[in-house]
């Protein structure tokens, strides 16, 4: 995040900020949000019965009435968070966020109407008058998702984009404090916590800061294989939500991996590897992380588990190596000085190497183009020093890139010949018949490339 922020403190020097374009938002922002939270609250207390989710061991989250001060904290942050914006697009950018999480959670409230069943304590002074206060507009409905955590989880993303770097704890401090206040005011039950920094994150996704939103990119595959591997995430989502609902307690934490697992499947049917939001420099998203995370673990200990009595990685020739995805340590006792990674999945270690990512789906064939151009980067990067090109195990996306640039580069006489050089350095390789025409597609448009000089 280092990065992001010394870009944006360039932006806010070179730019002024979009003050009235801020004053606008929180002129239309400001009235919705009371008024469809509002309208949420009122419509529920009407309802005849309110159920709740409420734990046994919550009986033992104490009262504190100090913790009042920074449940109210949110509410200036709400609205500072516009005018720290530094461009139009950041600015509408968060606005969006701050929208969409509004409109999801007050959907969810009507939909799904749920109180909060504890009798809070009385109070007095200060903090007796902000729960009075608060209590004139706001009924204990609204519970989940909820939205003090959701709207916690847009603000915290954009005011740790803004801090120097020796204030961000201050960022961090203040967002725990809030977090936590949401149950120690007796505002919140714990369920409401969890869905509302699924509902956080999937705002900050759905509105990414770098390129376009993903539904902009939405296209239906015709791909049978993709398809087929979906089907799989969607039947594994659907087997965790039975186990969560049948036993529910503890057991309610699989609805975490059963909502990674849909978003994945989405990712094959619609989004592609976009969805992961990895850039060229090889880092997920900071929202696509949290999301996905009981899938990406799961991504890890599966590449393990199939390479562990195989090496990390193998030299093919001329300095290029072929292997899974690196660790830190592998990366520091390595010669590499570039890592060209094709996974969509994995976020890059810090090391300190220069890293190049093209991202694509695991357990599909890389496009023709996308081939050739890693066959290029591979023939550059390689007069600098060694190269790793990885994937998930070393076996199959990034084995086609090798003998792409195998053959284009006339180290091996065909696509044939170029298969049994990389299968001799590692035997582990998966080159099935349905990749040939698209590897020998990629050599073309690689030879071609050199050809013309094309970059």
């Amino acid at each position: 995040m280092t990065g992001n922020l010394n870009n944006q403190s360039a932006i806010m020097q070179a730019t002024p900020r979009p003050w009235r374009r801020a004053l606008l938002w929180l002129l239309f922002l400001g009235p919705f949000f009371f008024l469809s939270y509002g309208f949420a609250n009122g419509w529920a207390s009407q309802q005849p019965q309110v159920g709740s989710v409420v734990f046994g061991w919550e009986k033992w989250i104490p009262f504190l009435p100090w913790t009042i001060i920074p449940y109210w904290i949110i509410d200036a942050l709400y609205g500072i968070s516009l005018f720290i914006c530094a461009t139009k697009l950041e600015l509408d950018t968060h606005a969006l966020r701050l929208l969409t999480a509004q409109v999801i959670a007050v959907a969810c409230f009507i939909l799904f109407p749920l109180t909060f069943s504890f009798d809070r304590p009385a109070t007095e002074g200060i903090t007796g008058y902000l729960f009075v206060l608060l209590a004139g507009i706001d009924k204990p409905f609204n519970q989940a998702p909820s939205l003090h955590i959701a709207l916690l989880i847009i603000l915290w993303d954009r005011f740790a984009r803004h801090v120097f770097p020796q204030w961000r704890w201050l960022v961090h401090a203040t967002a725990f404090l809030i977090g936590i206040s949401v149950l120690t005011t007796y505002q919140h039950h714990f369920i409401d916590i969890p869905t509302g920094l699924l509902l956080g994150w999937f705002c900050v996704w759905l509105w990414p800061d770098a390129g376009a939103a993903p539904f902009m990119r939405v296209s239906f595959t015709r791909d049978p294989r993709r398809w087929r591997l979906a089907t799989y995430y969607v039947s594994g989502s659907m087997v965790l939500i039975l186990l969560a609902t049948l036993a529910g307690n503890a057991a309610l934490w699989l609805l975490w991996p059963a909502v990674s697992l849909l978003f994945v499947a989405s990712f094959y049917v619609l989004f592609g590897s976009e969805g992961f939001q990895k850039n060229t420099a090889g880092k997920l998203s900071l929202a696509a992380q949290w999301l996905l995370w009981p899938y990406l673990w799961g991504a890890r200990i599966n590449s393990w588990l199939w390479t562990r009595n195989d090496s990390a990685a193998s030299h093919v020739v001329d300095g290029v190596w072929l292997g899974r995805m690196p660790s830190r340590r592998d990366l520091a006792a390595s010669p590499y000085k570039t890592v060209i990674d094709l996974t969509a999945e994995f976020s890059a270690p810090d090391a300190g190497i220069r890293w190049r990512a093209a991202p694509s789906l695991d357990l599909i064939t890389p496009d023709a183009h996308t081939l050739s151009q890693i066959a290029h980067w591979i023939e550059q990067r390689k007069r600098e020093g060694p190269v790793l090109v990885t994937c998930a195990l070393g076996y199959s996306r990034s084995a086609m890139a090798v003998i792409t640039w195998l053959a284009a580069s006339q180290r091996a006489t065909g696509l044939q010949h170029a298969i049994d050089q990389v299968r001799q350095a590692r035997p582990g390789i998966v080159i099935q018949a349905h990749d040939h025409p698209v590897i020998e597609s990629a050599i073309a448009q690689a030879r071609m490339r050199d050809q013309t000089g094309a970059k």
